[in-house]
């Protein structure tokens, strides 16, 4: 019984994570639209500094290497950071996951230096993914991001992984859980 609801649940937040993604392609677009009428929030990415620190657990992004991402949240000012593209997706693909979200950049490892990378934003939602691949970023094995295939297919062939698309991650692929959840000696 209890496999039974871990699966139910599972395809729940899968279900919720999906809708959550398909429909920031409709907000990003709303989201133009009231840029251009009143101006009243840029949804320009921000870059990062010295001080610029993660939204989920702290750490300051210049301090570690491999892409970074910002989502812009409605109603907020400033854009929601995160150290790694990994815990971007994870954050995203959550079942409990409510904030509208505006738009979603990530750096363009094609041209950035995986190891202090610094600018190049692209639109998230548009760039390439290789998830499962053997480059490090601050949380471990990470997803690089790239705007061209070619770079895409060039950083797998070199560190391993599958080129996707951002609607091609999956939930199962971000997991940021572990500790007893995954230790099956307990």
């Amino acid at each position: 019984m209890t496999n039974h609801y871990q699966c139910a649940c599972a395809t729940r937040r899968q279900l919720l994570g999906w809708a959550a993604l398909a429909s920031l392609g409709t907000l990003t677009g709303l989201a133009g639209c009231s840029q251009a009428d009143n101006g009243t929030q840029s949804l320009k990415p921000v870059e990062i500094d010295r001080t610029t620190s993660c939204e989920l657990d702290g750490m300051l992004l210049a301090d570690y290497p491999g892409p970074k991402a910002q989502v812009r949240f409605a109603g907020q000012d400033k854009p929601a950071f995160f150290c790694d593209t990994v815990e971007l997706f994870s954050t995203l693909l959550a079942g409990e996951q409510v904030r509208a979200v505006q738009a979603v950049y990530v750096q363009d490892m094609g041209k950035a230096d995986w190891n202090a990378p610094q600018g190049h934003w692209i639109d998230g939602k548009a760039a390439l993914y290789v998830v499962g691949g053997k480059r490090h970023g601050s949380m471990g094995p990470t997803i690089g991001s790239f705007a061209q295939e070619a770079d895409a297919q060039k950083f797998a062939a070199e560190y391993g992984g599958k080129v996707l698309r951002f609607a091609e991650v999956t939930p199962a692929m971000v997991d940021l859980s572990g500790g007893a959840l995954h230790d099956t000696r307990m």
